[in-house]
């Protein structure tokens, strides 16, 4: 039989994938309110000591489940907005650019929630890692969308597009939530509106460019 013995780091890396692993399941079955080192160390078949040798407390915890979500989610999420630009004819393209962060957000309601409430947080080393991340997808979302055609070569026009980026970003929030909240419960609905929303703005500005090149 093939040896499978695993190495010191690769035993360590498993037991920190077991906690947040378990971690994620308590909030998507038990919400918040679930989450304690007890039940995610029984979740997980790990003893609570065990615990503390990976995370300081649990807030430490959730910001490494939030910076392994970003991780996972990030690149499907822009390689979705690079085929789309790749096809800016494309409508199933640019529908499904919208459609993925979309369902990203809504595949853990709880954990998703958390994270949006965090951002808020000015107190808390979690909500810090919050507007982080929310920082470094502003950043993602502004380059493809330079690369989809809308300028950002002055620093008035940098300065719109990541407005532009923080309203998408923002709508697809709004659109998650109400999907989540059962008020929006067709996520396709949801699609068109963001869909019509990034129509309107890029059309917005190609044509305030176009204007301002006549002048």
């Amino acid at each position: 039989m093939p040896d499978v013995t695993l190495s010191r780091r690769e035993a360590k890396d498993l037991t920190r994938r077991r906690l947040l692993g378990s971690a994620l399941r308590i909030l998507d079955t038990e919400g918040e309110a679930g989450l304690s080192t007890g039940n995610v160390c029984r979740s997980a078949g790990i003893a609570q000591s065990t615990f503390y040798v990976h995370f300081r407390n649990m807030q430490d915890l959730l910001e490494a489940l939030g910076e392994e979500a970003a991780r996972q989610a990030g690149p499907v999420i822009r390689e979705a907005r690079q085929r789309s630009s790749d096809a800016p004819r494309s409508a199933e393209r640019l529908r499904e650019a919208f459609r993925v962060p979309l369902e990203k957000m809504c595949a853990h309601p709880e954990f998703f929630r958390l994270n949006v409430r965090a951002r808020f947080d000015r107190a808390t080393p979690l909500g810090e890692a919050a507007r982080r991340r929310a920082a470094d997808t502003r950043a993602g979302l502004v380059e493809d969308l330079v690369a989809a055609g809308i300028p950002a070569d002055t620093p008035e026009r940098a300065l719109r597009l990541e407005m532009v980026a923080d309203g998408v970003t923002s709508l697809t929030e709004a659109m998650a939530i109400g999907h989540l909240d059962g008020r929006y419960p067709d996520i396709e609905e949801c699609v068109d509106v963001l869909v019509a929303f990034f129509a309107g703005v890029r059309a917005q500005v190609l044509g305030d460019q176009a204007a301002s090149g006549t002048e």
